[in-house]
């Protein structure tokens, strides 16, 4: 069984806001393979079903971003899962908006959900997929600009994105993240 992680904060207050690119994948993956968000508690809200035949748990954490270790440690215990069949998804000021980037481990790059996890789980070993939502524009700062809501020319680039991260995602679960990472990088 894989699990795929998208990382965002709760709340309506930021549905819309770069830092829930993870959340929106998320949901798209929901609606694309009919796996229904159901099963909820007070880490996560996720959901489990097939895709392409193989087991596959969603999830989004029910805890703020900077305390996104908590919900991935409740996975990897709940379903006794190696970080080898985790994937997270979350938003990358250092990349150019749209652009993913698949890595197997590395530094939070001043993530502060990463940071959490990689605190909480005492690994670097975090399988991920980084959505580019581009640096903030002079004069704003970095938080005022992850919890704000994307530009008409953003979204197009985002949804792209978005797709490209379902795709790729499938690619995982089919193939794993050396084989994705080579044709998706």
């Amino acid at each position: 069984m894989k699990i795929v992680v998208g990382l965002g904060n709760p709340g309506s207050g930021y549905a819309q806001s770069r830092h829930n690119v993870g959340f929106q994948c998320i949901d798209e993956l929901s609606k694309k393979c009919a796996i229904p968000l159901k099963d909820k508690n007070r880490h996560v809200i996720l959901g489990r079903g097939l895709v392409d035949g193989k087991e596959i748990l969603i999830a989004k954490p029910r805890t703020f971003m900077n305390r996104s270790g908590e919900a991935i440690s409740y996975l990897l215990t709940r379903f006794q899962i190696s970080t080898q069949d985790l994937l997270v998804i979350y938003d990358d000021m250092n990349l150019p908006t749209g652009k993913i980037r698949i890595r197997h481990s590395g530094s939070s790059g001043g993530h502060n959900g990463i940071q959490s996890i990689i605190s909480t789980i005492n690994s670097h070993e975090i399988q991920r997929v980084r959505i580019g939502i581009g640096r903030p524009p002079e004069g704003v700062g970095d938080i005022e600009y992850v919890l704000g809501k994307f530009t008409a020319d953003e979204k197009k680039l985002i949804e792209e994105a978005v797709t490209n991260t379902q795709t790729a995602v499938s690619a995982f679960i089919n193939n794993g993240l050396e084989w994705t990472m080579s044709h998706y990088n």
